[in-house]
């Protein structure tokens, strides 16, 4: 493995995916550098879920490939290449209401867990060990993202922004090399959003996860992430640090037009 392979911890070569007629992402080049945050950034439309959603497995890609760690993810199923490091959340909230916050969590580490069905059925000693070892990892996940003393409450009680650090905690249970996070700070407040600006550079830190977000919050963007990839019409039309896109006048164009200028533009 090359030097610039160890560096990236995921690349996407010539990554095309169409629906009939619309093509949705098309030909994208990318190397996600290790251990950094990343932000996929693009108007509505651009293609940036459909691109999350290659990566996770969720649509195949017509042509192209995805590699973690210089191995292919191509055609693997979601649950496998969890299992191989890389963990998401979604645009729209997906917890399990009804279960307690902590029960959310544990299941995000099922993939882990050694535990079968028989030994399940029996209550064997080891079965009860791993359950007890998963509830206190559950609970330490909590307090890292501040929602211990909720951790009996029902998910659904939680205030949206709660919610939303559940669902990185859950996420977190996986014990991801890459997180991907869709749209994080869609519908929150501003203090909410300061709250999560610094629970991710936190996990990019302490943890050394790397990061990937779509967010359509520029301030938030520009202040956390390392390196930009823009997509409109499913297409790269700019990459690099904050300061390159921010002053890009492709960027400017794709989010205010042609008339634009660049004092205008609010990234």
């Amino acid at each position: 493995m090359s030097d610039h392979q160890e560096h990236n911890v995921l690349k996407v070569t010539n990554l095309m995916k169409r629906f009939g007629g619309l093509t949705a992402v098309n030909g994208v080049n990318f190397d996600f550098p290790k251990g950094q945050i990343s932000a996929v950034i693009g108007p509505n439309g651009a293609g940036k879920t459909t691109f999350f959603n290659m990566i996770t497995g969720i649509y195949v890609p017509d042509k192209g490939n995805i590699e973690l760690d210089g191995e292919s993810i191509v055609n693997i199923k979601p649950d496998r290449i969890t299992s191989r490091g890389i963990a998401r959340t979604f645009q729209n909230i997906r917890l399990f209401g009804s279960m307690t916050v902590l029960e959310n969590v544990q299941v995000g580490m099922h993939i882990h867990l050694k535990t079968g069905i028989v030994g399940t059925l029996l209550n064997l000693p080891r079965v009860r060990h791993e359950e007890h070892d998963a509830q206190r990892e559950a609970y330490r996940l909590l307090e890292y993202v501040g929602l211990a003393e909720w951790y009996n409450e029902e998910a659904s009680s939680l205030s949206y922004g709660a919610q939303r650090r559940l669902e990185i905690a859950r996420a977190l249970a996986a014990k991801p090399k890459v997180l991907l996070l869709d749209e994080p700070a869609a519908g929150m407040n501003p203090r909410e959003t300061s709250e999560l600006t610094g629970l991710i550079r936190r996990i990019q830190q302490e943890l050394n996860i790397s990061i990937i977000l779509i967010e359509h919050d520029m301030k938030l963007v520009m202040e956390l992430s390392h390196h930009i990839l823009v997509l409109d019409h499913g297409e790269k039309i700019a990459e690099g640090g904050p300061e390159d896109i921010r002053s890009n006048p492709k960027v400017i164009e794709a989010y205010l037009g042609k008339s634009a200028v660049e004092e205008e533009i609010q990234i």
